[in-house]
């Protein structure tokens, strides 16, 4: 199995789990076909052409959607600039090296859903992070696969929430195992996830 797809089942694999966790909130692929009902073919195409002005977009988005979903469940909290009193977890040192092209990428989506009228404010950041992730999975040369669709995002992030929950270098492979175990992955899918950091 090549690197790539080795590191594309590894990220469908870490969705799958993520998902799992969001059952109760009835994630489903339509959840936008009254609001929004384009919403992916306008995410694609703006993903396209990150993609297209540089191919770091790719890991970029993939790493961001890791760094999300890791600490506190894939709400886009991530995103959250800090503010005067607090510092948002973008800012916390394990996230600093977060490349700014996946930051770039979804803000300019989510400005792209929201320039049309019937689609303003009604599509989470969560979810065009989601989308976003799956776009670049296909553009990097790995399959298209359904997004279910109906994420809140998440409106509190704190640089202290991250403390202790992503893998910091100084990790032996006990502690790497243990916190991908604690997020329903594997050796495997640390291993390819690791790829991406």
């Amino acid at each position: 199995m090549g690197r790539l797809q080795f590191l594309i089942i590894s990220i469908l694999s870490i969705s799958t789990i993520f998902m799992a966790d969001l059952v109760a909130a009835q994630l489903k692929t339509n959840f936008y076909a009254q609001a929004c009902p384009n919403v992916e073919s306008i995410v694609r195409n703006v993903v396209n052409q990150k993609f297209q002005q540089t191919s770091i977009a790719a890991p970029a988005v993939l790493r961001l959607f890791f760094h999300d979903c890791f600490v506190e469940g894939c709400d886009a909290s991530v995103i959250i600039a800090s503010t005067p009193g607090n510092t948002a977890e973008k800012d916390h040192p394990d996230n600093l090296s977060l490349a700014g092209d996946g930051f770039d990428t979804v803000i300019k989506a989510k400005a792209a859903v929201d320039a049309i009228p019937s689609c303003k404010n009604k599509v989470s950041c969560a979810d065009i992070l989601a989308i976003a992730t799956r776009d670049v999975i296909q553009l990097a040369g790995g399959p298209r696969y359904a997004v279910e669709l109906g994420r809140l995002d998440g409106f509190t992030s704190k640089a202290s929430n991250v403390e202790g929950k992503l893998p910091e270098p100084t990790f032996n492979l006990d502690q790497l195992n243990t916190m991908f175990a604690s997020h329903g992955l594997n050796q495997a899918d640390m291993i390819a996830l690791s790829v991406i950091q």
